[in-house]
């Protein structure tokens, strides 16, 4: 490992990856012209429907797949010409449960030491495994294990070597609330002390929370890659919700301007850019039409509203994998 350290933890440029045809069968794009930039230190999420392209970014980061073109460095290592270096530098935990029932969790965190070549002296079994709460079952057969926990063993499993960076797909799918608070717990703290975090998820507030930087991919293609607070300001939308005094037949004309919706006889929903339509322009035009307003809601854009949007815009002919 070079002696300072490396400003991206991830770089991916012009990455492209198309599976060969099957009989009768186009081939099959999944990624197309993907650059993706994850500076060292930086929680980042990875988000996009399913099939957009998220596992077969993470697999060939981790060597498990292989690309069609473009060039992908983890931390500052060539994922081909610096094969070994680079699987060194990443631990993954998969989406699938795939743990050796027969092996205790003890167990299984010796052998990926072995696996990786981490001397025994060397070795943190007993301290990572504390640190997932899972000391009570460092003995135990990991088939007797609840999914939480063994989704928990999956990211000690994956730590065993010190990885600088850390994949996480869909690393809490099927975790209960606590488990969940758990796990990030101890996902902070790796963060914490320098380790940079990957998270794919379809929990969008789990992303909103967490993530510093956020990159939304769909079919196959980057839509956007900014830190997660000027991705909140870019949607630039805010919904207020009005109630006024008495019943509406229909939209007064001095609100027509307005994008407006009239429900329930006596609620507006308005949808205005903040940006451009002050709050108080809204109420004035309300007032104006002789209106009084009992009550008054807004609701600011959140990361489902941006993800919503951005899926649909970046809706391109290509074939996703």
């Amino acid at each position: 490992m070079t002696n300072s350290l490396p400003d991206l933890a991830v770089d991916i440029t012009g990455l492209n990856k198309t599976y060969a045809a099957g009989s009768g069968q186009p081939p099959k794009v999944a990624l197309q012209d993907v650059d993706l930039q994850i500076p060292r230190g930086s929680f980042f999420g990875l988000l996009g429907p399913n099939g957009a392209g998220k596992s077969t970014i993470i697999n060939i980061m981790a060597g498990l797949v292989i690309k069609t073109s473009g060039d992908v460095k983890v931390w500052d290592y060539d994922i081909e010409s610096q094969m070994r270096q680079a699987r060194s530098a990443i631990g993954v935990v998969p989406q699938e449960l795939n743990i050796d029932p027969f092996f205790t969790p003890r167990e299984i965190m010796e052998v990926q030491a072995g696996l990786y070549g981490v001397p025994k002296s060397e070795r943190r079994t007993d301290e990572i495994l504390a640190a997932v709460h899972l000391t009570d079952k460092a003995d135990a057969y990991t088939r007797t294990l609840s999914g939480g926990m063994r989704r928990r063993l999956l990211v000690a499993k994956a730590m065993v070597h010190r990885p600088p960076v850390l994949v996480l797909d869909e690393p809490t799918a099927g975790v209960d609330v606590e488990l969940r608070q758990q796990l990030w717990s101890y996902i902070r703290t790796l963060r914490d002390q320098g380790t940079t975090i990957l998270l794919t998820t379809h929990y969008l507030e789990e992303a909103e929370e967490l993530c510093d930087r956020i990159a939304i991919i769909n079919k196959g293609r980057v839509v956007t890659s900014q830190p997660t607070d000027e991705l909140l300001r870019s949607l630039d939308s805010k919904e207020l919700i009005v109630t006024v005094d008495r019943v509406l037949i229909a939209l007064p004309d001095g609100l027509s301007k307005f994008n407006v919706e009239l429900t329930n006889g006596r609620k507006l929903v308005f949808h205005v850019p903040p940006s451009q339509v002050p709050v108080e322009e809204v109420l004035s035009a309300i007032r104006a039409a002789g209106l009084g307003i009992v009550d008054l809601t807004t609701k600011e854009s959140d990361l489902e509203d941006i993800f919503l949007m951005m899926t649909r815009e970046g809706d391109i002919e290509v074939e996703a994998g």
